[in-house]
Formats: C-alpha cells, structure tokens, sequence
C-alpha cells in the first residue's frame, strides 16, 4: 500500500451535512440504581488499568484522553504492557456507543464518526498498537498483527461495555474500516454492528490486476491523459526536478537512509501522483489547471514541480516522512499486503526502480515476513459469515478497486459504492435509496427505538466542528 497527497485525511469517514432529528444535550453526570450519582470520569477511571491523561470540554458530550494498559502479547499477558491511547466522547450511558479506529493514530481533539452521528451516541477511539506514543519499549515487532490489535480492541470493549451497556457499533475508514473488519472477524459476538469505510482488501497479494484495469476506466479520458502527462513529464525532466529536490532536502534536512537514495524516493514520489489524485480528489478538480498544469510538455519545472508536491507531497519517501508510519508498512509487509500498479503511458527507459514494495519503507533493522493466509482467512471469513456489517467504497477511490465482498452465507451485510466519491465516501454520499436503508441498518443495529429507524435520518444535528474531517499535510498516501 501506497504513499501520496499531503492533504491527508487524518479522520477518514467524510461526514456529509445531511437531514437530522433530534439535537444534542448537555452530558450529565450518569446515575444509579441507587440514587447516587457517579461522575462518568469516576467510572471510566475506576477501570483497572485506566488513567486520565485530560478532559477537554465540548458542549452536549465530556471528552477524555485516556491510556489504558494492554498486554505487549495478549497470549502471554504476562510478560510486558505498554500503555494505549484511547480517548472517550461521552454523551450519555443511555446511548449507543460507537468504536473508531483509523488504524493510525487517535486524534486527540473531540471528533465524532459518521455512524455516531446517525446514533447520537458515545464515541470510543483507538489508538492502533505501535503508533507512538503507544509503542511498546523495547518495541517486539512480532507483537504487531491484526489479531493482537483486534484484541486490543476486544480488551477495550469488554472494560468499557460495563459503563456503556447499550449496543454497541464498531467504524473506522480505510484501515480502520479493515481493522473495524479483523475485530469482528476474530470477535464476532463484541459488536452489534459494523460500518467501513473505503477499506482495502487485498487478498492475493501479487496479483493486482484490478487497479490496473481501474486506472484504465476512472474518470474522463481527458481527465486520465492529463495526469498521466504530468506525471510522464516529472520521469522525462528527472535531472532538473531531483536537482531541485536535493536543494528542498537539504533546506528542510530531509535524509533518505531507509528507501535508500534520493533518487528512489523522488520516483517513489511521482509515481504515487496519478493514484494520489484519485484518492483525494473528485473528478472536477482534473481541471485546475493550477493544481494540474493543462499542458504537461510546455509547463515550466516549477510547475511540474509543484502539482506532483501538492498531490504526493516530495517529503513522503523521505525518512522523516516514512517514521511515523513504519508500523502501516511494517503490517503491509507482513499482513497487509500492498498494490503493484502498471504505468502503460510511460516508457520503460524513464521507470528505473517502479512500485516498491512496503518493506522498502521499513527500516532495515526491523525484519519482515509476509503470511499471504492472514487476508485470505479474513476475505473467506467475511463472504461466509459476515453479519450485521456494511461497507461504503467510492467510485473513484483507487483502493476500492480490492474490495470487501459478501455471499450468501453473509447475513444481514451489504456493500455500497457512493458514486464519483473518492476515499472520503461515506453514507451520505450514497444514492437516495441506498442512504436511507443504509442508515435505517445502521440505527437498527443500534438498538434505537424503531420510529427512529423507520425515519432512517442521523438522530443527531451536524456538527461543523465534531462532524468534519481532520484535514493536514502529510505526505503520504496510505489506506
């Protein structure tokens, strides 16, 4: 799996401004049987394990950043923990609650998904093992594998489902949309419900046919000939634009030791361009012709330069930009598995090192090995035994062309594509019909009463500032 765009969604569930019922109140201190009142940080802290690192206020919710102890190894709890980032939007213990993860690291500002907007309710989020600061030291990277990160989850949930008893729905987009996924394949009696988003599901790994044939297709012809243009003329001017890129690294103390040279790293760089462009942008942004200079052979170096940075971001190879993330390509490495892409409008001469693979990325001291069974086991998983999930893909995302599938052994699951939505597609980009039995599902596996259901609208008003998503330049293109 793939680096670009500095314009990254950190929260990746796009959440649109759709019809509401029923508005947020303030949260209150949670009552008991009784008579006594417990405040819900007293609840959340008489967890074994859980510590408060702050409460930040908004109103209608309370918000916590907490750490949690887990073990290093859930097989074998005794020999280490480390400490995980989770943080807590608290509405009411009354309310459904959803569980977030993006696969990366928690945002630690108030955010609210999709699916907990459409339920009113709680927000519980993850920081995925290994994203610092919730990094096991000394860091035994064996003990990073989709199965200890869903219990992780499955620890979390079994703490938290004493406070908050009413159902409960696990989300995520992209890799959080695939590790909502491995939970519920590992756990599938936690969740009452699964929404996600744009996940990736890369079954067989060297055979990535698919995306090739989705690059042929996305978008406009015109649209296609005028980044593949761009992205040509970057290869054809590579001595001028990699002098250029030396001076950048230097100014900004960009080094290259993991990829290996700065040469790979500035292909690297441009070859994610035209898969970067899908990802994040819609089809009428092909034409800005500031953003994607019209004319590929007569646009200066600047230019060129440019339009490749905004969308593949000239830091991402580079090893500043590669740190954060080493856990995402460790797992591509091992687990994961990562997409090969073919570049027909592009002659060989000009394509020196082509796709890497993710261990390129890894630093050489952490070693790796694929398990190609680790996504088969999932993918037959899902098609025979998926239940009560859904997933939402984009028309125009690139990482839809490896998608999650459901067979007729799968009950009560289904999968939507949002047209001309790219990986920011979410129910609210759905067709009419589709948005609503989308949402009808999704408050139903809630739990809410059903008038709410037979209405099939989120039950709380947008937000502008928990309902929108965390825009910030990061340079890399991941799922």
């Amino acid at each position: 799996m793939r680096k670009a765009l500095r314009w990254l969604l950190t929260l990746v569930v796009l959440i649109g401004t759709v019809g509401t019922a029923g508005a947020a109140t303030a949260a209150e201190p949670e009552a008991h049987g009784t008579g006594a009142t417990t405040d819900i940080k007293d609840q959340l802290l008489a967890v074994p394990g859980m510590s408060l690192i702050e409460e930040k206020p908004y109103t209608g919710y309370r918000f916590f950043v907490l750490d949690y102890t887990q073990p290093v190894d859930h097989r074998h709890p005794s020999k280490g923990t480390f400490q995980q980032r989770i943080t807590v939007l608290h509405k009411d213990v009354s309310r459904p609650t959803v569980f977030y993860t993006g696969g990366y690291n928690v945002s630690t500002t108030p955010r609210r998904s999709e699916p907990t907007q459409i339920v009113d309710g709680n927000q519980v989020s993850m920081e995925y093992r290994f994203f610092t600061p919730s990094r096991p030291a000394p860091a035994d990277w064996t003990k990073l594998d989709i199965w200890q990160a869903a219990s992780d989850q499955h620890r979390i949930f079994t703490a938290l489902k004493k406070i908050y008893s009413k159902n409960w729905i696990s989300t995520g987009g992209s890799k959080g949309g695939m590790t909502a996924t491995y939970y519920e394949r590992f756990y599938p009696r936690d969740m009452d419900g699964v929404v996600a988003y744009v996940a990736p599901n890369d079954v067989v790994n060297n055979e990535d046919s698919a995306y090739d044939r989705f690059f042929a297709k996305v978008g406009t012809e015109e649209c296609r000939d005028r980044l593949n243009a761009v992205q040509r003329e970057a290869l054809v001017r590579r001595e001028p634009l990699e002098k250029k890129y030396a001076e950048y690294a230097t100014a900004e103390g960009l080094t290259f030791t993991t990829v290996g040279s700065l040469d790979k790293a500035y292909e690297a760089v441009v070859l994610d361009y035209v898969w970067g462009f899908w990802q994040y942008n819609l089809l009428a942004n092909c034409g800005d012709d500031e953003l994607i200079p019209p004319n590929a052979k007569t646009a200066t170096d600047d230019q060129i330069w440019n339009s490749i940075d905004t969308i593949s971001g000239f830091s991402a190879y580079a090893d500043q930009g590669l740190e954060t993330y080493t856990p995402y390509y460790y797992q591509a490495a091992t687990q994961l598995g990562a997409p090969t892409i073919k570049f027909p409008h592009i002659e060989k001469k000009y394509i020196r090192h082509g796709y890497q693979p993710p261990r390129n990325f890894v630093p050489r001291d952490i070693p790796t090995k694929f398990q190609p069974y680790a996504m088969r086991d999932v993918d037959t998983w899902v098609r025979n035994n998926a239940r009560h999930m859904l997933y939402v893909y984009g028309q125009n995302d690139p990482w839809g062309a490896e998608r999650f599938r459901v067979d007729k052994g799968a009950k009560d699951a289904y999968v939507f594509t949002a047209p001309g939505m790219n990986h920011g597609a979410n129910v609210a980009g759905l067709v009419a019909d589709q948005k609503a039995f989308a949402t009808a599902r999704i408050l139903a596996w809630a739990g809410v009463p059903a008038t709410a259901v037979t209405e099939a609208k989120p039950l709380a008003k947008f937000d502008r500032k928990l309902d929108v998503r965390d825009v910030e330049r990061e340079p890399t293109l991941r799922p």
